[in-house]
């Protein structure tokens, strides 16, 4: 389904970038591991999929990047399709003003700069050659999250816009750009006290958070070119929690 198709994965060390790389390995993809802090895992995914490599960046640096771009380039000759995984969830409470700041600069520059720059980087090295990007935003962009966090739900809310803009913008070049929005996810975001728990899937219909080999498996159906007409849309992963 992948096979000849070199796809870089953002934050593929844990989580839905794991088990996207794995999916991906496995449709015949060619795999270029992002990461930030988690070298061993990232080293260890490497061998267990046979990945291209890996690249450390850590994308809350302006340029960074642009500086991953070049170097999964380098490394895998060419980048065919891009996974923009790599998020972080951080508060923004309205009470603490340094909090606040810091909170909403990190997650716009993680959650969205960070995404956007490597999609200008893939559309510009494309040209009218094409290819394919999935972002992995939350259905907080639609919904909103919680209280203390504006900044998360905005970060997400402008990484659908401006996929929505860029997908319009360069179909005719064959540039697929989908964007998956999900709610809770088995990973180390979810929330594991017991009582939040509890809540997060009470608000579920489907009665369970998702599993991230779920939106690894969308993830990889979409790069896989097999439903182009669907570029520019967004998909909601979430249980029926938020139906749009």
């Amino acid at each position: 389904m992948l096979n000849d198709k070199t796809v870089l994965i953002t934050g593929a060390s844990r989580g839905v970038g794991k088990e996207t790389a794995r999916a991906c390995a496995k449709a015949g993809a060619r795999v270029v591991l992002h990461y930030n802090v988690n070298q061993d895992a990232a080293v260890e995914l490497a061998k267990e999929i046979d990945a291209v490599g890996c690249v450390a960046a850590d994308l809350a640096q302006p340029g960074a990047a642009d500086r991953l771009w070049l170097q999964a380039k380098t490394m895998g000759g060419s980048i065919d399709a891009v996974v923009n995984n790599a998020g972080i969830y951080r508060e923004t409470p309205l009470h603490n003003a340094q909090t606040w700041a810091t909170g909403w600069a990190d997650q716009l520059q993680v959650n969205l700069m960070a995404a956007c720059e490597l999609m200008r980087n893939a559309i510009n090295e494309w040209g009218t050659k094409g290819g394919s990007i999935v972002n992995i935003a939350s259905r907080a962009a639609y919904r909103g999250d919680g209280p203390d966090h504006a900044g998360y739900a905005a970060s997400k809310g402008a990484l659908v816009a401006a996929a929505k803009t860029l997908a319009r913008a360069h179909a005719h070049n064959n540039v697929l750009i989908y964007t998956l929005t999900p709610g809770w996810i088995e990973t180390d975001m979810a929330p594991s006290r017991v009582e939040a728990r509890a809540a997060a899937v009470a608000d579920i219909p489907l009665g369970r958070v998702a599993q991230p080999q779920e939106i690894a498996a969308m993830a990889t159906f979409l790069l896989s070119g097999q439903c182009g007409s669907a570029t520019g849309s967004v998909i909601d992963i979430n249980g029926a929690s938020h139906v749009r």
